[in-house]
Formats: structure tokens, sequence, C-alpha cells
């Protein structure tokens, strides 16, 4: 408004426009001016004067519905058009009921511009407020829907509140409900995967997928309903439940009967490598998959069970705080269960990641044989070090430090400080192998993933 001295509604449709990127704005304005920049997003700005001096005559004439209706009744917008207000309530009505609140243009044949906003609500409140009242909310929430700094959180029950970032949109954000989340994608926190990956991993695990690869080695499909039939007998003339009889051979279409010498309407019996080599594939790809699912999973399980710790931990503290040893900060418990908390995440979602890296989904042509080799125990290597620190991370956060001597106590904080700076190093490194290591040669805009944040994903403070 300030810049380009305009109303608010007019700043608005720009904003609109131009998916609210204020910079965006400046670089069109400086590059191809006022008149482009306002062109390109629909907007007319006229001084009330230049419109009041296009209507001089008491009476118009709509061009919609042909009605001769007097000054008053009409509604002249910042493009010049003129129609009456009965059929501009009408256009407006119909736009935002469809959804078209943020962007309603003009009536008039070929006319681009976006209406005043002032108008529409006006004329709409007159004849439906709570349409008004729907308008009026589009507007807003177009602040949030249309701007890539901007989200909802994604907390189910919703919980009202939206979270901007102001720089980087690759980033994990905790919105004040305490739900973490991706902004990029909006779905769970789930670095080091990136966004693409979990989407895919997410819809393996939830559809079953892999239980298609059990079907393929175990059935084939029906020649005329395509559903999977297992055979149980011996006989190698299969029906299906629609009553399609075929062989279970080579999968082909037949007659009902057959002799100790033929089935009728077909003959078979040649060998075929592909079949054998397509369901030893479908057998590898099964093993591979079960491996990083019991991974993943296993360490997700962790992280619940492990969730229950810190009330126990707390427990710890509070008997340690009554002993009134000589050291009374005790912080580093509760460090060392932030640490293993945040870094057990970390590894549970390194599997995912690894799944599709090192497969043939995404990559296939990426990379050499050997170089995925090479890369794979690389990032394995990482993988397994941090692992094994979060493993006594965890183990020591578990014994019962609290009914202790003070010497056991100092040497128990003096591990667990320990593993929890070590543990912080060896998540930062897997992050710097992905990303520099991994993910960067391939120049694949697709995977970003959120940096490494060893404070853990940041929480979003509220708007002033």
């Amino acid at each position: 408004m300030d810049l380009l001295s305009l109303k608010e509604h007019h700043a608005r449709t720009l904003l609109i426009y131009y998916r609210w990127d204020v910079d965006r704005v400046f670089n069109v304005f400086a590059d191809r001016g006022k008149e482009w920049l306002y062109s390109a997003a629909g907007l007319s700005v006229r001084s009330s004067e230049d419109l009041n001096s296009s209507q001089s005559s008491d009476e118009v004439t709509c061009q919609i519905c042909f009605e001769d209706v007097h000054a008053n009744e009409s509604t002249i917008m910042d493009c010049g058009h003129c129609f009456c207000n009965n059929c501009w309530t009408e256009h407006f009505i119909v736009k935002i009921n469809e959804g078209q609140s943020r962007r309603i243009t003009c009536m008039a044949h070929e006319c681009y511009a976006i209406c005043d906003e002032e108008n529409v609500r006006n004329l709409v409140s007159g004849r439906d407020p709570h349409v008004a009242e729907k308008f009026g909310r589009f507007l807003l929430e177009s602040y949030i829907e249309d701007n890539k700094k901007v989200k909802w959180c994604p907390s189910v029950p919703h919980c009202g509140n939206a979270i901007r970032v102001e720089c980087d949109e690759y980033c994990e954000v905790q919105c004040a409900c305490g739900v973490q989340f991706c902004f990029s994608c909006s779905s769970e926190a789930h670095s080091p995967c990136s966004c693409l990956m979990w989407k895919l991993w997410t819809k393996k695990c939830q559809d079953e997928s892999e239980t298609v690869n059990w079907i393929k080695v175990n059935t084939k499909y029906c020649p005329k309903c395509y559903k999977p039939v297992e055979k149980n007998g011996g006989c190698n003339l299969v029906r299906c439940v629609c009553g399609q009889p075929f062989c279970w051979l080579c999968g082909g279409a037949t007659g009902i009967s057959h002799t100790w010498n033929s089935i009728e309407g077909h003959t078979c019996g040649r060998y075929k490598e592909d079949e054998l080599e397509n369901a030893e594939r479908a057998k590898k790809q099964l093993w591979r998959y079960s491996h990083y699912y019991n991974q993943f999973k296993a360490h997700t399980d962790s992280l619940k069970l492990e969730a229950t710790l810190q009330d126990r931990l707390q427990q710890k503290i509070v008997i340690l705080e009554a002993k009134n040893l000589e050291s009374r900060d005790f912080s580093w418990v509760t460090d060392g269960f932030n640490r293993l908390f945040r870094s057990r995440r970390i590894l549970s979602y390194s599997y995912p990641f690894a799944y599709y890296m090192f497969g043939d989904e995404l990559f296939k042509n990426a990379m050499t044989q050997k170089g995925r080799e090479i890369k794979q125990n690389l990032f394995e290597d990482q993988q397994q070090q941090l692992q094994a620190n979060i493993e006594k991370l965890s183990m020591v956060l578990e014994q019962p430090f609290a009914d202790w001597e003070e010497r056991d106590v100092l040497n128990t904080r003096l591990q667990i400080i320990a593993l929890s700076t070590v543990t912080d190093s060896l998540c930062k490194k897997l992050y710097d192998c992905i990303e520099s290591d991994l993910l960067a040669p391939l120049e694949e805009a697709t995977h970003s993933i959120a940096p490494y944040r060893s404070m853990g994903v940041e929480k979003a403070s509220e708007f002033p």
C-alpha cells in the first residue's frame, strides 16, 4: 500500500495473484513497471472522480439483463464496466458459491479485471449475509492457503492455528498445540526422508503393497476377470470364481475339460525363463522391504515406549533432589532424554530413506552398481554407529541411578553427557552424508530434506 499508493483491497488483489510473495511483487514492479504489474494481476486502479465522470446520465441500461435502471441501482467497477446491482449480486453469489471468492472477475465480455471487494461485500450482504461472511472468510484464508510461507497446522482435531516460516520452506516445525510436522508437505516430521520418499513409504505401508508381491509369487491372474487365483490342488487346469478355466502353467484361457494328454483348447509346456526371473525378483523385493520395514517399526516402537521414560526420569530427579547432593543441577537427565528421543526418531526414519535411496524405485539409473554399493556401505556404517550409541544412551537412562551413591551418580552423569554429545555429532554426520554424499551428486531438487537441528524441531511462537 505504501510503495504503490494503493488502497487495501487493491493491495490484497495484487498479493493474492502473486501468492503473497512481496519480494516478487517488488521485482516485477522494478523489472516490468507498474502498468504491467497491475495488468497481469487483473487490477484496474482508477480514481473515484474518473468513475463518476464516466457515468453521466441518471439512467443506465444494463447490458446483461437489458433493463433500464436508475444510476443509484447500478454499480461501476474499477475497470469502467457498469451493470445493474441485481445482475452484479447474482454474479457474485454464484462465484462465491463456486469457491472463486479470491478473484471474482468482471462480467463484461473478455474483461478479466478483478472486482472491488468492497462492492462485492456491500451488494452480497444485502441479499445473503451468510454468503457475504463466506466471502470475507475466503479472502482472509487466502493469506494461508495461497501463501507458500504459511501453512495450516495438520492437527486432528484441528487446533485452528497456522504456521508462518521466515525463510526455508524445507523445514520441520512444531505448532503451539504440540504437533510437529513437515512444513513442505504438511505430513508428520519425517527427515531425513524427503517428502516424496515419505509419501511413497506411507502408501506402501498403508496399502500393504508388499502383500501384492506375495500374491504375484503365489497366484496367477484370471485371463477373464483379472482377479488373483491361488491353486489349491495338483491339477494345472484351474477355474476362477467367475467360472473361467485357464492353464496354471502359462495363464492362458482354456476349455473346461481335459484328458490324460491335453487340455481342451490349449497347449503349452515351453520353458519361459522370464516368468522364473519375475518370481525370484518379487521374492527378493519382499525380503528387502521386510528388512527395512522391520527396522523402521522396531525403532518406532522403541520411540513410543521411550516416550513413557520421561515420567520415570522426572521421578528420579525428585529423588536425587531430596538427597542434597553436592551438584544440584540435574538438567543432564532431561537433556539426555531429549537427545535420545530426537536421535531415535531420526534413526527410525533413516530406514525408509535407505530403502528408496539404494533401491530401484527412484534412483535406478542415477548410480552405477559399484557406486551404489560404496555409498550404501558408507551410509550404513554411519547408521550403525548412530544406532549403537542410541542403544547405549537408552540403557544408561534406564538404569536406577537415583538409588546409587553420589560417586556413581556423577559417573552416570558423565556417561550421559558424553553419549549425548557423541550421538548429536553422529546425527549431524548422518545428515551431512545424506545431503553431501548421497543427494547432492544426484541434483534432485524433489528430494530436499529438512536440515538437522541439534535442539530438535523449531517451536513456533505466537505472532504478535
